[in-house]
């Protein structure tokens, strides 16, 4: 069954119908159209797929470019309407719902490796050719004696008929003979180039090696050689060319003439030119792009000699609510702007501005001094930046984040350089942005750490890498062990058991606080319900976890609960969900209601951290917790004697207020016997700290309440 007219298919169709009336024109075949359409469907097909593919192949264009020439298609018109054709309509027949910058950057390198492809072929075609006209010219020579007329007929057919340049030159370098086409590629009479002799043919551009070569060949020391060479013509311009130039030797074998045949390369070696710029820059500011930036980079970390550099990275601040706001196109105009200040600041030899993607920009200076340019074009940054930019009638105030990487050459790859420039910016960034920071490799290390983390936060949880230590909570009128809280760990690989406080965070970045907060509570819940079954059914023992503001907002953490609940066998007042007092401020009706859900199953809320959030203690009576849990920072001052009164004011007032709405009141920190009974004299329900026992494995609790209930 046929592809439907607007599937992929039928779009392959339209780009190939409008590929084929494009080259068929200057295309030598004896086919019709719609067959030299169907010559080039499958070309079509092939780089539609290297355009979308993930992985990116070049060697798919070089395999259409030769392709190309296989059929015929060996104008240089040729190449330059089919890269057009492609450049106009592959992405828009081919390119469906992919990334259009990144499409953009693919096809250009399809182009580019296409040229190269078709290039490699006409080469080999011509030097094909080349060998054939060089042969018919020996050939030529060799019969003069039986058939002078005859060869010269024959050999002046191949010599003017060549669509390539062709010259006979003496020994001395004196030019004898010249066909039209090599007078066509010049731009001349037949009066400016005969006569002339080929030493005087230089050009800035010769390679180093292509005059020894010449020598060595009048010297009849090499019977050719090959390279590119370029000439200027008589209007000034300059002709580039693939140059052969092959020794003829006479019947005893002494050489007596040299045969050049030059092939036009100036169309295709401009349109590599092209693509390559468009390879290396960024498509929207005209700026170098990733790509050429990290050339330059990795040139300059490979410089020895004492040679420094210093690369400044800028993030804009608040780039993404001006999209938001005011749209893409806006945006574009905005970068556009900041692109040509950013140019403006780098213009000493040396310093370029590139592009990476996005908002993100970097400037690049090399040289023995650079310790103190780096800074200084870090300043001419940030000023450039100060102006506001006026978008659609609209005066927007820029302002970026500039992460500043400087050392010596030779030590560091350019992926680690770019590396330390990103993770200084975004310090900068979290230091409140508008500003520069120097990189330090202690940050440096610190954050490689944390992004370590994170990646394996997820397969930690799969691995079983968690496991969970008891701290009990104690009833400060009798002494007894009423709960414990349940505290998470992580036993890493590399870096050993780690507290909540160095993953915690990232897990809450991440997401990943959902997943690893059902699997504490399922794990709590359990060993509360093994707690129970060892004190009875009625026991005291209760299991304190906590809950993050990421799970608070999570639409399945009441049915979560009871879940764990029900299959753990355990009843809700077993458990207390402790949320932090700075989760809760200004908390509206949708976020207290599944607090109160689980509130009014019987789960106990206590408020964790009171008194470092600033709430309104108003909001308390609005609030579905049990339990205030006052932060340590209140009682610090009771572990000396006398103990400072202010705290005691403090505490006392908090405890009268919570006992007059019925909570109860849980201290932390607690960690001498003088604080513990000082906050049991000012009427405290329950403490928790090194002064009763450290996090523990659950069985250190179990020791604990039976040492109790002995008691």
């Amino acid at each position: 069954m046929s592809a439907e007219p607007d599937g992929p298919e039928g779009r392959l169709r339209r780009l190939t119908t409008i590929w084929s009336r494009a080259v068929f024109p200057v295309t030598s075949t004896s086919l019709t159209r719609p067959e030299f359409e169907e010559q080039l469907l499958p070309l079509a097909r092939r780089l539609s797929t290297a355009l979308r593919d993930r992985a990116f192949a070049a060697e798919e264009g070089e395999a259409v470019g030769a392709a190309l020439v296989d059929a015929h298609c060996t104008a240089p018109e040729a190449l330059s309407r089919s890269l057009d054709c492609l450049d106009a309509y592959l992405v828009l027949y081919c390119g469906e719902d992919g990334d259009q910058e990144d499409l953009r950057a693919r096809s250009a390198r399809l182009q580019h490796s296409m040229a190269a492809g078709f290039a490699r072929a006409l080469r080999e075609r011509t030097l094909a050719e080349q060998e054939a006209i060089a042969q018919a010219a020996l050939r030529a020579q060799g019969v003069v004696a039986q058939a002078l007329h005859a060869s010269e007929a024959r050999f002046r057919a191949v010599f003017e008929g060549a669509a390539i340049g062709i010259a006979i030159a003496d020994l001395e370098g004196h030019v004898l003979q010249v066909n039209s086409a090599l007078l066509r590629m010049f731009g001349g009479s037949e009066q400016t180039v005969r006569g002339r002799n080929v030493r005087e043919w230089t050009h800035a551009d010769d390679a180093p090696q292509m005059w020894r070569l010449y020598e060595e060949l009048v010297r009849g020391e090499r019977e050719h050689y090959h390279v590119e060479k370029a000439f200027y013509r008589p209007d000034g311009t300059v002709l580039w060319t693939n140059l052969t130039v092959s020794l003829l030797r006479d019947a005893d074998g002494h050489p007596q003439y040299q045969l050049a045949l030059m092939e036009d390369t100036t169309e295709r070696r401009l349109l590599n030119l092209r693509l390559r710029y468009e390879a290396t820059h960024d498509a929207l500011t005209g700026l170098p792009n990733r790509t050429l930036f990290f050339e330059r980079l990795e040139k300059a970390l490979n410089a020895g000699g004492g040679q420094r550099f210093g690369l400044c990275y800028l993030d804009l601040d608040g780039f993404k609510t001006i999209n938001d706001s005011l749209g893409h196109a806006a945006g574009d105009r905005l970068l556009v702007e900041v692109a040509d200040r950013l140019q403006a600041c780098a213009t000493a030899p040396g310093e370029m501005v590139a592009r990476l993607g996005g908002d993100e920009f970097v400037a690049l200076t090399t040289g023995p001094g650079t310790r103190h340019e780096v800074d200084e074009l870090a300043a001419r940054i940030m000023n450039a930046l100060v102006a506001p930019i006026r978008i659609d009638g609209r005066e927007l105030a820029v302002r970026g984040s500039i992460g500043i990487v400087e050392g010596p050459a030779g030590e560091r790859s350019a992926a680690e350089v770019l590396r330390s420039a990103d993770i200084t910016m975004y310090r900068a960034k979290s230091a409140g942005g508008n500003r520069f920071e120097l990189a330090d490799p202690e940050a440096d290390a610190r954050a490689i750490t944390r992004h370590g983390l994170t990646t394996a936060l997820p397969a930690a949880l799969d691995r079983g890498e968690f496991f969970i230590e008891y701290q009990p909570l104690v009833h400060l009128g009798d002494g007894s062990v009423r709960g414990a809280e349940a505290l998470v760990r992580w036993l890493h690989p590399q870096h050993g058991v780690l507290g909540p406080d160095r993953f915690i965070p990232l897990a809450e970045h991440t997401g990943l606080i959902v997943p690893l907060g059902r699997w504490v509570m399922e794990q709590s819940v359990r060993q509360a319900g093994r707690w129970r079954e060892t004190h009875g059914a009625e026991g005291p023992l209760r299991i304190n976890v906590n809950l993050s503001p990421c799970q608070l907002t999570h639409p399945g953490l009441v049915q979560d609960t009871v879940d764990i609940l029900e299959r753990a066998g355990v009843q809700p007042d077993a458990l207390c969900l402790e949320v932090t007092e700075s989760a809760l401020i200004g908390a509206d009706d949708d976020l207290l209601k599944p607090l109160r859900r689980l509130a009014e199953m019987g789960i106990d809320i206590a408020l964790d951290d009171f008194g470092t959030g600033y709430s309104n203690l108003a909001n308390l009576r609005r609030l579905p917790v049990s339990v205030l849990k006052l932060d340590r920072s209140f009682t610090q001052g009771m572990q000396r004697f006398p103990a400072d009164p202010v705290d005691l004011k403090i505490v006392e007032g908090i405890v009268a207020l919570a006992h007059s709405l019925d909570l109860a009141v849980t201290v932390e920190g607690v960690e001498t016997g003088a604080q513990a009974e000082q906050l049991r004299v000012l009427g405290c329900d329950t403490a928790q700290g090194w002064y009763y026992a450290r996090p523990g494995p659950p069985e250190r609790l179990h020791e604990l309440a039976l040492a109790d209930a002995a008691g």
